[in-house]
């Protein structure tokens, strides 16, 4: 996938050294939390995603969110969806506001639980558009934290223009910015970015060579079903 880090220090490993210059993307980054230009959290594969605010609203229709914040998470808690650990971090957003992660741990009554299971908390809010970080505070041992917020609060808009896209379309919209991001894929790497269930991908897959977005190619060194967009098969 597109990387930030690629386009500006070139296709090479993210760089140990603090001061690398190509570490002026994390500046970069942190400085546009607040701005709203675009939609960050860990996403795709519980990975850091920037997302164009025109393609949000795709993502989030797929989300196990309908529209109520104070309701949505209660239902995914009680069908077993949630952990217990992210119900507590998403109600201390919920009743204080955004909080910095050192206060978060605190307010969620997280501040003895292993690290591991505050860190998978906010992973798996994130990934169900539930939160996001708005901003970089300075609490901590090593100033620096993320500042999180409860998404219907940051994006108060979002479930409106998701609530117009079903399902179907925004799976085809989201395949189809994948292929045009990478050129060629197979059915499994659809399957692993999104984690759909296979069926779904492949009536996806199908949609998309009906309308002549696709076609069925063959790749140069590897075996198996390879997806391309048209230009690219000639």
């Amino acid at each position: 996938m597109p990387s930030l880090w690629t386009a500006v220090a070139g296709d090479r490993p993210v760089a140990d050294k603090h001061d690398d210059p190509g570490h002026i993307t994390w500046r970069w980054k942190d400085g546009a939390l607040d701005k709203k230009i675009w939609y960050y959290a860990k996403l795709l594969r519980k990975k850091a995603t920037m997302i164009s605010l025109d393609v949000a609203p795709y993502f989030y229709a797929l989300s196990e969110n309908y529209g109520s914040p104070e309701e949505d998470y209660l239902l995914a808690y009680e069908e077993g969806r949630l952990p217990q650990s992210a119900k507590q971090v998403y109600e201390a957003l919920l009743n204080e506001g955004a909080l910095n992660t050192i206060d978060l741990r605190r307010a969620a009554k997280l501040a003895n639980a292993k690290e591991s299971e505050f860190n998978k908390a906010l992973e798996v809010l994130q990934s169900d558009f539930k939160i996001l970080p708005i901003g970089v505070s300075d609490a901590g041992a090593w100033k620096y934290s993320f500042i999180y917020e409860i998404v219907p609060r940051h994006y108060p808009d979002l479930s409106e223009r998701a609530r117009k896209i079903g399902e179907r379309e925004a799976r085809a919209k989201l395949a189809q910015l994948y292929f045009e991001s990478v050129g060629a894929a197979q059915e499994n790497d659809v399957n692993k970015l999104f984690g759909w269930k296979k069926e779904l991908t492949a009536r996806t897959i199908v949609g998309l060579i009906e309308k002549r977005m696709l076609v069925e190619s063959e790749h140069p060194k590897q075996k198996g079903k390879w997806f391309a967009l048209p230009r690219l098969s000639k």
